[in-house]
């Protein structure tokens, strides 16, 4: 159901958390995906940050032949636009909001949480991230794409085209295409982002050292 909480993994910093990073995971894996990259991104002490990696729901997915796995939302076919599954991604919508508020309820403001997220989990941080209000500290979307682009203009607040986004691509994904994350990216700058840090590398779906330090920079700035 939509509201129920989603189970999650976290790891706390060693002082008190003041900032937050809601990370969300790709079609068929799960919280454990990123959590070992918390370390290896060698963050000062003085960045007392909450990781929160949460499970997506289990449901049939239409490309997979009806195989159940964890995902925010279907894929019906391949392709970046045909058939997106909007009652789905606004399902997970409802349950990552909640995660935002959950933050907000233990003293972690809006402000000071970063919203993540790997391929289906990039497209979902991208799409909760520039429609939480009050605006939130940043979005990172990493070989992902935008969902629902044609209701975007209608729904993302303008206090949210300021948001700091990190956006990475490699440019031999064979599974989320490179041209997708960058139509994706152009289609926010249509929209009037302004905040949007591009990077591309020479990897296929995946993340590698070169982004993790990148990643780890972009979190300084962001939270520092």
């Amino acid at each position: 159901m939509a509201d129920t909480l989603l189970e999650t993994l976290e790891i706390e910093p060693k002082s008190p958390a003041d900032a937050a990073v809601i990370w969300l995971h790709g079609l068929g894996a799960d919280g454990h995906d990123f959590y070992p990259i918390v370390p290896e991104l060698k963050l000062p002490n003085s960045l007392s940050i909450r990781f929160i990696f949460p499970h997506a729901p289990k449901r049939p997915i239409t490309i997979n032949q009806g195989m159940r796995m964890r995902a925010w939302y279907d894929i019906k076919e391949f392709g970046l636009a045909p058939r997106q599954d909007e009652e789905g991604i606004r399902d997970s919508e409802k349950k990552i909001f909640a995660l935002l508020e959950k933050e907000r309820s233990r003293g972690i403001a809006p402000q000071r949480t970063i919203l993540a997220g790997f391929s289906q989990g990039a497209a979902m941080a991208l799409h909760c991230g520039m429609r939480f209000s009050p605006r939130i500290a940043g979005i990172m979307a990493l070989s992902g794409y935008l969902v629902l682009p044609d209701k975007a203009r209608d729904e993302i607040p303008s206090e949210s085209l300021n948001i700091p986004i990190f956006m990475a691509h490699g440019n031999q994904d064979p599974v989320v295409p490179h041209a997708y994350g960058m139509l994706s990216k152009e289609t926010l700058e249509q929209l009037g982002a302004t905040e949007i840090s591009w990077h591309s590398y020479p990897i296929a779906h995946s993340v590698f050292d070169p982004e993790i330090r990148d990643i780890s920079q972009w979190l300084q700035k962001v939270l520092g």
